[in-house]
């Protein structure tokens, strides 16, 4: 069946008023974290959830609930700490001695936006909570399963694990991630203009929501109808093969790579070009949107071995490594 790029492209060119009125509210309030905030629109493009990793005080939470402002939809944030139990996530059944009967109380994940803030602060019990959530979009309570509202995303933010009271997230849980971010320090320009706005008792920013669910559901079926050509989808293949069997281009890294990425890599990464290339206003995916947004899709799914740590190089190394390698179409 052949693609019509020119009217995917004219569509794409009617909806590039409604992303950038979203990043117009969003600056209202964040300074700069110009990446962080394509990133969060992008996960939301692809009906996803995101972890954010940063030392405190970077914008993290503020990114995430501004957005939430600008979005016409249900938010709720959990804080994580170290005894949060898995029912102050997912909502408990609540006996009534006068009829003599359990009735459902949901919990806070029974909403759109999720915001989980600082969630390796939370022991793995918690963590294993959301795993159905996250992946099954429907929770469990005693014998019943209950649907999640749509649209459903979890936002997560993180400290590094080098920081004290944190426990590293199981491997299963942070795979169901579409996206790590790593959020660094602002720019002197950019944090001059934080001290501007921010530096005051009580600073008051005025958000408006500009989008609904209804939106936000045309925008994902668009983001699905972007073009990316065959060698596009090859190149997708041949990067996330890489990972798992790196000696096919150099026999030194085949015991550096304990763990390569798993096909829901190479889901994830066609669908993540595909929303990125629509946040660049194209209708089509060039090989250039697989390099800037494969980062944050790999570098959490490539487990180094312990001789990689022993040599000091981290999983962003050997993604870095494979996008260098691996032939560009």
């Amino acid at each position: 069946m052949a693609v019509d790029v020119r009217r995917i492209g004219e569509q794409v060119a009617e909806h590039g008023a409604l992303l950038a009125h979203i990043r117009e509210e969003i600056g209202k309030v964040v300074v700069g974290q110009q990446y962080l905030v394509d990133r969060l629109l992008l996960a939301l493009l692809c009906n996803n959830h995101v972890l954010i990793e940063g030392v405190p005080g970077l914008a993290k939470t503020l990114s995430v609930t501004t957005l939430a402002r600008c979005v016409r939809a249900a938010f709720q944030r959990i804080q994580f700490t170290p005894d949060l139990l898995p029912a102050d996530l997912v909502g408990t059944l609540i006996y009534n001695p006068k009829s003599c009967e359990f009735t459902t109380r949901k919990g806070p994940v029974f909403a759109n936006i999720v915001l989980a803030d600082e969630i390796n602060r939370a022991p793995a019990k918690v963590q294993s909570a959301l795993l159905e959530a996250m992946q099954e979009r429907q929770v469990t309570i005693g014998d019943r399963s209950y649907p999640l509202p749509e649209p459903f995303m979890v936002l997560a933010t993180q400290n590094p694990v080098e920081q004290e009271g944190t426990y590293p997230l199981p491997e299963a849980q942070v795979d169901r991630f579409m996206l790590k971010l790593k959020i660094t320090y602002p720019t002197k320009e950019d944090e001059h203009r934080i001290l501007k706005r921010m530096a005051r008792s009580a600073p008051q920013f005025e958000v408006d929501p500009v989008i609904g669910p209804e939106e936000i559901f045309a925008l994902r079926r668009l983001a699905d109808d972007i073009y990316m050509d065959e060698k596009i989808e090859e190149y997708i293949i041949n990067i996330v093969a890489a990972t798992r069997a790196p000696e096919t281009y150099d026999a030194s890294m085949k015991d550096l790579i304990r763990y390569g990425a798993s096909p829901r890599a190479t889901i994830f990464l066609a669908m993540a070009a595909k929303a990125y290339a629509l946040l660049q206003g194209r209708g089509y995916v060039t090989p250039q949107d697989v390099k800037d947004i494969g980062m944050d899709v790999l570098r959490h799914r490539v487990i180094v071995s312990y001789e990689a740590e022993a040599e000091g190089k981290t999983s962003e190394d050997i993604v870095g490594w494979v996008f260098d390698n691996v032939e560009v179409p």
